[in-house]
Protein backbone atom coordinates (compact mmCIF):
# COMPACT_ATOMS: atom_id res chain seq x y z
CA UNK A 1 0.00 0.00 0.00
CA UNK A 2 3.02 2.74 0.77
CA UNK A 3 4.92 1.72 -2.17
CA UNK A 4 1.64 2.70 -4.25
CA UNK A 5 0.79 5.62 -2.77
CA UNK A 6 4.39 6.93 -3.26
CA UNK A 7 4.31 5.69 -6.96
CA UNK A 8 0.78 7.34 -7.25
CA UNK A 9 2.20 10.58 -5.77
CA UNK A 10 6.10 10.39 -7.50
CA UNK A 11 3.70 10.17 -10.77
CA UNK A 12 1.62 13.37 -10.46
CA UNK A 13 4.96 15.12 -9.63
CA UNK A 14 6.29 14.48 -12.57
CA UNK A 15 3.67 14.86 -14.79
CA UNK A 16 2.82 18.09 -13.18
CA UNK A 17 6.53 18.93 -13.64
CA UNK A 18 7.01 17.70 -16.77
CA UNK A 19 3.97 20.46 -18.28
CA UNK A 20 5.30 23.04 -16.06
CA UNK A 21 8.18 23.03 -17.96
CA UNK A 22 6.70 22.50 -21.01
CA UNK A 23 4.53 26.18 -20.44
CA UNK A 24 7.49 28.06 -19.06
CA UNK A 25 10.24 27.02 -22.29
CA UNK A 26 7.27 27.77 -24.77
CA UNK A 27 6.17 25.86 -28.12
CA UNK A 28 7.50 27.83 -31.18
CA UNK A 29 11.01 26.46 -30.94
CA UNK A 30 14.52 28.73 -31.66
CA UNK A 31 15.26 31.62 -33.58
CA UNK A 32 15.48 30.92 -37.37
CA UNK A 33 18.64 31.72 -39.25
CA UNK A 34 16.51 34.06 -41.54
CA UNK A 35 15.18 35.93 -38.23
CA UNK A 36 18.88 36.33 -37.36
CA UNK A 37 19.75 37.55 -40.78
CA UNK A 38 17.02 39.99 -40.56
CA UNK A 39 17.75 41.71 -36.68
CA UNK A 40 21.66 42.03 -38.21
CA UNK A 41 21.21 43.62 -41.46
CA UNK A 42 18.17 45.85 -39.42
CA UNK A 43 20.95 46.96 -37.18
CA UNK A 44 23.44 47.31 -39.94
CA UNK A 45 21.62 49.99 -41.67
CA UNK A 46 20.67 51.74 -38.32
CA UNK A 47 24.91 52.22 -37.67
CA UNK A 48 25.27 53.00 -41.88
CA UNK A 49 22.63 55.88 -40.89
CA UNK A 50 24.84 56.87 -38.48
CA UNK A 51 28.37 57.04 -40.79
CA UNK A 52 29.71 53.95 -39.36
CA UNK A 53 31.56 51.52 -42.05
CA UNK A 54 29.80 48.63 -43.08
CA UNK A 55 32.38 46.08 -42.25
CA UNK A 56 32.69 47.46 -38.66
CA UNK A 57 28.77 47.93 -38.35
CA UNK A 58 28.42 44.24 -39.40
CA UNK A 59 30.92 42.88 -36.61
CA UNK A 60 29.62 45.07 -34.00
CA UNK A 61 25.84 44.06 -35.29
CA UNK A 62 26.56 40.26 -34.93
CA UNK A 63 28.26 40.60 -31.97
CA UNK A 64 25.52 42.57 -29.92
CA UNK A 65 22.99 40.14 -31.69
CA UNK A 66 24.85 36.48 -30.47
CA UNK A 67 24.76 38.16 -26.40
CA UNK A 68 21.41 39.48 -26.71
CA UNK A 69 20.51 35.68 -27.78
CA UNK A 70 22.59 34.23 -25.16
CA UNK A 71 21.49 37.02 -22.88
CA UNK A 72 17.83 35.99 -23.23
CA UNK A 73 18.61 32.22 -23.41
CA UNK A 74 20.13 32.54 -19.88
CA UNK A 75 17.06 35.17 -18.48
CA UNK A 76 14.45 32.37 -20.10
CA UNK A 77 16.05 29.43 -18.36
CA UNK A 78 16.60 31.13 -15.26
CA UNK A 79 12.95 31.88 -15.00
CA UNK A 80 12.05 28.51 -16.64
CA UNK A 81 14.16 26.80 -13.27
CA UNK A 82 12.50 29.01 -10.59
CA UNK A 83 9.04 28.65 -11.86
CA UNK A 84 9.70 24.93 -12.09
CA UNK A 85 11.22 25.06 -8.94
CA UNK A 86 8.45 27.05 -7.01
CA UNK A 87 5.38 24.64 -8.63
CA UNK A 88 6.88 21.80 -7.79
CA UNK A 89 7.69 22.34 -4.27
CA UNK A 90 4.28 23.83 -3.83
CA UNK A 91 3.25 20.53 -5.74
CA UNK A 92 5.35 18.18 -3.31
CA UNK A 93 4.07 19.96 -0.43
CA UNK A 94 0.49 19.07 -1.11
CA UNK A 95 1.12 15.32 -2.36
CA UNK A 96 3.35 14.96 0.55
CA UNK A 97 -0.03 16.36 2.82
CA UNK A 98 -2.54 14.02 1.37
CA UNK A 99 0.09 11.01 0.94
CA UNK A 100 0.26 11.54 5.01
CA UNK A 101 -3.56 11.44 5.39
CA UNK A 102 -4.21 8.48 3.38
CA UNK A 103 -1.16 6.69 4.92
CA UNK A 104 -2.27 7.73 8.19
CA UNK A 105 -5.88 6.48 7.53
CA UNK A 106 -4.64 3.01 5.76
CA UNK A 107 -2.24 2.43 8.60
CA UNK A 108 -4.46 2.52 11.05
CA UNK A 109 -7.21 0.46 9.14
CA UNK A 110 -4.20 -2.21 8.55
CA UNK A 111 -2.29 -1.70 12.17
CA UNK A 112 -5.71 -2.17 14.20
CA UNK A 113 -5.16 -6.14 14.33
CA UNK A 114 -1.59 -5.22 15.93
CA UNK A 115 -3.75 -2.99 18.97
CA UNK A 116 -5.96 -6.04 19.27
CA UNK A 117 -2.71 -8.14 20.10
CA UNK A 118 -0.95 -5.73 22.20
CA UNK A 119 -4.26 -5.57 24.41
CA UNK A 120 -4.71 -8.79 24.18
CA UNK A 121 -1.25 -9.54 25.14
CA UNK A 122 -1.60 -6.81 28.25
CA UNK A 123 -4.83 -8.57 29.52
CA UNK A 124 -3.20 -12.41 29.09
CA UNK A 125 -2.09 -14.04 32.52
CA UNK A 126 -1.86 -16.97 34.46
CA UNK A 127 -4.71 -16.61 36.10
CA UNK A 128 -6.82 -15.27 32.69
CA UNK A 129 -5.80 -16.69 29.56
CA UNK A 130 -9.25 -18.13 27.73
CA UNK A 131 -9.36 -14.38 25.95
CA UNK A 132 -9.03 -15.04 22.50
CA UNK A 133 -8.53 -12.96 19.35
CA UNK A 134 -10.50 -14.53 17.03
CA UNK A 135 -9.79 -12.26 14.12
CA UNK A 136 -11.61 -12.08 10.82
CA UNK A 137 -10.59 -10.93 7.80
CA UNK A 138 -8.59 -11.65 4.71
CA UNK A 139 -5.70 -14.50 4.80
CA UNK A 140 -3.16 -12.08 5.53
CA UNK A 141 0.26 -11.39 7.69
CA UNK A 142 -1.76 -10.16 10.79
CA UNK A 143 -4.38 -12.48 10.07
CA UNK A 144 -1.86 -15.15 10.60
CA UNK A 145 -0.12 -13.49 13.58
CA UNK A 146 -3.32 -13.31 15.14
CA UNK A 147 -3.74 -17.22 14.84
CA UNK A 148 -0.39 -17.89 16.24
CA UNK A 149 -1.31 -15.49 19.06
CA UNK A 150 -4.62 -17.88 19.68
CA UNK A 151 -2.58 -20.79 19.19
CA UNK A 152 0.02 -19.62 22.13
CA UNK A 153 -2.63 -18.61 24.34
CA UNK A 154 -4.61 -21.73 23.90
CA UNK A 155 -0.77 -23.64 24.58
CA UNK A 156 -0.01 -21.82 27.62
CA UNK A 157 -3.78 -22.29 29.13
CA UNK A 158 -3.70 -25.79 28.69
CA UNK A 159 -0.25 -25.89 30.31
CA UNK A 160 -1.14 -23.94 33.32
CA UNK A 161 -4.10 -25.92 33.77
CA UNK A 162 -2.08 -29.29 33.57
CA UNK A 163 0.34 -27.99 35.66
CA UNK A 164 -2.02 -26.81 38.15
CA UNK A 165 -3.44 -30.21 37.97
CA UNK A 166 -0.26 -32.46 38.17
CA UNK A 167 0.36 -30.44 41.49
CA UNK A 168 -3.09 -30.60 43.06
CA UNK A 169 -2.51 -35.04 41.96
CA UNK A 170 1.12 -35.12 43.55
CA UNK A 171 0.09 -33.03 46.92
CA UNK A 172 -2.97 -36.03 47.67
CA UNK A 173 -0.36 -38.78 46.39
CA UNK A 174 2.20 -37.99 48.43
CA UNK A 175 -0.26 -37.27 51.73
CA UNK A 176 -1.37 -40.62 51.21
CA UNK A 177 1.81 -42.12 52.33
CA UNK A 178 1.87 -39.12 55.44
CA UNK A 179 -1.91 -40.29 56.25
CA UNK A 180 -0.81 -43.89 56.73
CA UNK A 181 2.60 -42.75 58.46
CA UNK A 182 0.66 -40.63 61.13
CA UNK A 183 -2.15 -43.11 61.38
CA UNK A 184 0.03 -45.76 62.80
CA UNK A 185 1.89 -43.65 64.84
CA UNK A 186 -1.18 -42.30 66.64
CA UNK A 187 -2.66 -45.71 66.99
CA UNK A 188 0.40 -46.74 68.86
CA UNK A 189 0.95 -43.93 70.55
CA UNK A 190 -2.84 -43.95 72.07
CA UNK A 191 -2.10 -46.96 73.42
CA UNK A 192 -1.82 -47.48 77.20
CA UNK A 193 0.60 -50.24 77.39
CA UNK A 194 2.69 -50.43 73.91
CA UNK A 195 4.34 -53.74 73.55
CA UNK A 196 7.60 -54.15 71.50
CA UNK A 197 5.57 -55.85 68.57
CA UNK A 198 3.22 -52.87 68.42
CA UNK A 199 6.40 -50.88 67.91
CA UNK A 200 7.94 -53.37 65.03
CA UNK A 201 4.21 -53.14 63.44
CA UNK A 202 4.42 -49.61 63.37
CA UNK A 203 8.24 -49.49 62.02
CA UNK A 204 7.00 -51.53 58.96
CA UNK A 205 4.04 -49.47 58.20
CA UNK A 206 5.93 -46.58 58.08
CA UNK A 207 8.45 -48.00 56.41
CA UNK A 208 6.64 -49.04 53.87
CA UNK A 209 4.38 -45.66 53.48
CA UNK A 210 8.20 -43.41 53.57
CA UNK A 211 9.57 -46.60 50.52
CA UNK A 212 5.95 -45.49 48.81
CA UNK A 213 6.44 -41.89 49.36
CA UNK A 214 10.74 -42.37 47.79
CA UNK A 215 8.90 -44.27 45.12
CA UNK A 216 6.63 -41.23 43.76
CA UNK A 217 9.34 -38.70 44.34
CA UNK A 218 11.59 -40.32 42.10
CA UNK A 219 9.11 -40.58 39.72
CA UNK A 220 7.88 -37.23 39.47
CA UNK A 221 11.81 -35.93 39.22
CA UNK A 222 12.18 -38.40 36.49
CA UNK A 223 9.27 -37.07 35.13
CA UNK A 224 10.24 -33.21 35.54
CA UNK A 225 13.73 -33.90 34.61
CA UNK A 226 12.62 -35.46 31.10
CA UNK A 227 10.28 -32.34 30.90
CA UNK A 228 12.46 -29.97 31.30
CA UNK A 229 16.01 -31.00 30.64
CA UNK A 230 18.20 -30.91 27.54
CA UNK A 231 18.63 -34.66 26.47
CA UNK A 232 22.23 -35.61 25.80
CA UNK A 233 23.11 -36.77 22.27
CA UNK A 234 24.76 -39.89 23.11
CA UNK A 235 24.92 -42.50 20.00
CA UNK A 236 22.89 -45.40 21.36
CA UNK A 237 21.39 -48.67 20.31
CA UNK A 238 17.26 -49.15 21.16
CA UNK A 239 18.52 -53.14 21.27
CA UNK A 240 21.15 -52.85 23.61
CA UNK A 241 19.11 -50.25 25.84
CA UNK A 242 16.44 -53.21 25.89
CA UNK A 243 18.52 -55.95 27.01
CA UNK A 244 19.92 -54.08 30.06
CA UNK A 245 16.20 -53.12 30.72
CA UNK A 246 15.36 -57.05 30.59
CA UNK A 247 18.51 -58.13 32.30
CA UNK A 248 17.51 -59.11 35.79
CA UNK A 249 13.99 -58.61 35.35
CA UNK A 250 12.08 -61.95 36.48
CA UNK A 251 8.41 -61.77 36.66
CA UNK A 252 7.18 -65.43 37.06
CA UNK A 253 3.67 -64.46 36.60
CA UNK A 254 4.05 -63.60 32.48
CA UNK A 255 6.47 -64.54 29.99
CA UNK A 256 8.62 -62.12 28.26
CA UNK A 257 9.36 -62.79 24.71
CA UNK A 258 12.28 -59.88 22.90
CA UNK A 259 12.92 -59.60 19.34
CA UNK A 260 15.54 -56.62 19.45
CA UNK A 261 17.31 -55.83 16.21
CA UNK A 262 19.01 -52.93 15.27
CA UNK A 263 17.43 -49.58 16.19
CA UNK A 264 20.43 -46.87 16.23
CA UNK A 265 19.46 -43.16 17.71
CA UNK A 266 20.86 -40.16 19.61
CA UNK A 267 19.66 -39.49 23.04
CA UNK A 268 20.03 -39.92 26.59
CA UNK A 269 21.18 -43.76 28.12
CA UNK A 270 19.59 -43.51 30.99
CA UNK A 271 16.37 -41.81 30.36
CA UNK A 272 15.91 -44.70 27.94
CA UNK A 273 16.20 -47.32 29.88
CA UNK A 274 13.71 -45.75 32.48
CA UNK A 275 11.37 -45.73 29.33
CA UNK A 276 12.11 -49.16 28.12
CA UNK A 277 11.72 -50.17 31.97
CA UNK A 278 8.95 -48.21 32.75
CA UNK A 279 6.83 -50.03 29.32
CA UNK A 280 7.88 -53.64 30.88
CA UNK A 281 6.64 -52.58 34.33
CA UNK A 282 3.59 -51.22 32.81
CA UNK A 283 3.07 -54.75 30.89
CA UNK A 284 3.64 -56.73 33.71
CA UNK A 285 1.63 -55.14 36.57
CA UNK A 286 -1.47 -54.63 34.65
CA UNK A 287 -0.77 -58.08 32.92
CA UNK A 288 -2.94 -61.54 33.97
CA UNK A 289 -1.23 -64.61 35.37
CA UNK A 290 0.16 -66.76 33.33
CA UNK A 291 -0.10 -63.68 30.40
CA UNK A 292 2.43 -62.59 28.36
CA UNK A 293 4.98 -59.66 26.97
CA UNK A 294 6.12 -59.29 23.71
CA UNK A 295 9.52 -56.54 23.22
CA UNK A 296 10.56 -55.78 19.67
CA UNK A 297 12.98 -53.23 18.45
CA UNK A 298 13.68 -52.29 14.76
CA UNK A 299 14.23 -49.88 11.72
CA UNK A 300 11.16 -48.16 9.91
CA UNK A 301 12.03 -45.76 7.30
CA UNK A 302 14.60 -43.79 8.97
CA UNK A 303 12.78 -44.50 12.57
CA UNK A 304 13.66 -46.35 15.45
CA UNK A 305 10.93 -48.15 16.71
CA UNK A 306 10.26 -49.94 19.95
CA UNK A 307 7.33 -51.81 20.34
CA UNK A 308 5.98 -53.41 23.52
CA UNK A 309 2.82 -55.48 23.60
CA UNK A 310 1.09 -57.43 26.38
CA UNK A 311 -1.80 -59.57 27.69
CA UNK A 312 -4.59 -58.17 30.26
CA UNK A 313 -7.68 -56.95 31.44
CA UNK A 314 -9.84 -55.21 28.05
CA UNK A 315 -9.01 -51.41 27.91
CA UNK A 316 -11.80 -49.24 26.63
CA UNK A 317 -10.10 -47.65 22.99
CA UNK A 318 -11.87 -44.57 24.08
CA UNK A 319 -9.59 -44.76 27.38
CA UNK A 320 -6.07 -45.24 26.13
CA UNK A 321 -5.05 -41.67 25.51
CA UNK A 322 -5.68 -40.94 29.05
CA UNK A 323 -3.34 -43.48 30.32
CA UNK A 324 -0.80 -41.16 29.26
CA UNK A 325 -1.93 -38.53 31.39
CA UNK A 326 0.02 -38.18 34.60
CA UNK A 327 -2.12 -39.73 37.84
CA UNK A 328 -4.48 -41.69 35.17
CA UNK A 329 -5.43 -45.12 36.09
CA UNK A 330 -8.15 -47.19 34.64
CA UNK A 331 -8.74 -48.93 37.43
CA UNK A 332 -9.27 -48.34 41.35
CA UNK A 333 -6.34 -46.63 43.37
CA UNK A 334 -5.61 -49.80 45.47
CA UNK A 335 -5.58 -52.65 43.31
CA UNK A 336 -1.84 -51.72 41.82
CA UNK A 337 0.68 -50.13 43.40
CA UNK A 338 1.76 -47.79 40.61
CA UNK A 339 1.10 -44.17 40.78
CA UNK A 340 -0.09 -43.52 37.49
CA UNK A 341 3.01 -41.87 36.39
CA UNK A 342 4.82 -44.66 34.31
CA UNK A 343 3.08 -44.29 30.90
CA UNK A 344 3.49 -40.39 31.21
CA UNK A 345 6.87 -40.86 31.81
CA UNK A 346 7.20 -42.50 29.03
CA UNK A 347 5.61 -39.61 26.67
CA UNK A 348 8.21 -37.36 27.95
CA UNK A 349 11.08 -38.94 27.62
CA UNK A 350 9.65 -39.99 23.82
CA UNK A 351 8.90 -35.91 23.65
CA UNK A 352 12.21 -35.05 24.64
CA UNK A 353 14.10 -37.40 22.37
CA UNK A 354 11.73 -35.26 19.34
CA UNK A 355 10.19 -39.36 18.83
CA UNK A 356 5.95 -39.61 19.94
CA UNK A 357 4.21 -42.57 21.71
CA UNK A 358 1.31 -44.46 20.16
CA UNK A 359 -1.00 -46.95 21.86
CA UNK A 360 -3.77 -48.79 20.88
CA UNK A 361 -6.12 -51.27 23.20
CA UNK A 362 -5.88 -54.76 21.54
CA UNK A 363 -9.29 -56.53 21.03
CA UNK A 364 -8.59 -59.61 23.57
CA UNK A 365 -7.70 -57.34 26.20
CA UNK A 366 -3.96 -55.84 27.30
CA UNK A 367 -1.97 -53.05 25.20
CA UNK A 368 -0.08 -52.42 22.26
CA UNK A 369 2.48 -49.11 22.68
CA UNK A 370 4.70 -48.02 19.79
CA UNK A 371 7.84 -45.57 20.34
CA UNK A 372 8.91 -44.20 17.18
CA UNK A 373 12.29 -41.95 17.24
CA UNK A 374 14.33 -40.17 15.40
CA UNK A 375 16.95 -42.89 13.79
CA UNK A 376 20.66 -42.24 14.20
CA UNK A 377 22.49 -41.57 10.67
CA UNK A 378 25.82 -44.21 10.97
Amino acid sequence: VYTSLFAVCGGVLVVVTYFLLAHNLGSSGPKTSTDAQTAILRCMQQASAKGVPDDSAKAKCTSTFANGVKAGASAQRGTALDQLLLYSLVTLGGATVLAAAAGWIIAGRILRPVHQLTAAARTASEQNLSHRLALSGPRDELRELADTFDAMLARLENAFTSQRQFIANASHELRTPLTVMRTSVDVVLAKPNMTPDDLVSMSTEVRQAVEQADRLIDALLTLARSDHVRPVTDPLDLATIAENALDGRDSPATTTVSNLGPAPVIGDGVLLERLIGNLLDNAERYNVPGGRVAISTSTDDGVAVLHVVNTGEIVPADQVGRLFEPFTRLDDRTRHAGFGLGLAIVKSIATMHRGHVDAAAVATGGLDVTVRLPRRST
